[in-house]
């Protein structure tokens, strides 16, 4: 695995058109892109659906990180989620034959969207109640802004272990 020679994200400064409050949100998924995009450089195809050791896949890891941060975005946003975000949710974990590639491209061009979000995001409004799912349990816009934040690391971290456990397991023979 490469490692990046820059500091973490939150340690070199504020990002610009990001309010202060929100910050941590945007630095955290920033070194979650950095970190996904460095770790699956060598990645090997095949191995994305693997589950070794009872461990999700990195294509479930993948999927979910995009999907996470579209739902909790939409949430604090305000709106519920399409039609086609559930029908995402529905597949997440499932192969859908898309390459790691698209996979890595689709969570970039996710946290794009959601920093240009956070850049429009008045910061008088963090505190407003938010519904999440079908039952609408309360939270707020800075709850759900950063629960993603949050989340998105976890995962990230769990396909950290996934990645390194999948590469170093030997595949059955004939599939090396």
């Amino acid at each position: 695995m490469h490692k990046s020679k820059l500091p973490e994200v939150w340690l070199r400064g504020p990002l610009p058109n990001i309010p202060q409050l929100l910050q941590p949100v945007a630095h955290a998924l920033l070194q979650s892109r950095e970190e996904v995009n460095e770790m699956l450089i060598d990645f090997p195809e095949k191995r994305l659906w693997d589950k070794v050791s009872g461990l999700a896949s990195a294509g479930f890891h993948l999927q979910h990180l995009t999907g996470v941060i579209d739902r909790l975005f939409t949430y604090a946003a305000g709106k519920k989620l399409s039609n086609e975000q559930l029908q995402y949710l529905a597949k997440e974990g499932k192969d859908n034959s898309e390459s790691i590639a698209a996979l890595i491209n689709s969570f970039n061009m996710q946290v794009d969207k959601a920093i240009a979000q956070l850049s429009a995001t008045d910061e008088n409004t963090l505190t407003e109640q938010r519904g999440v799912g079908r039952s609408q349990l309360p939270s707020t816009v800075i709850g759900l802004l950063f629960h993603a934040a949050e989340h998105t690391m976890r995962h990230t971290g769990q396909l950290l272990v996934t990645v390194r456990v999948t590469t170093h397991t030997n595949l059955p023979k004939g599939e090396e």
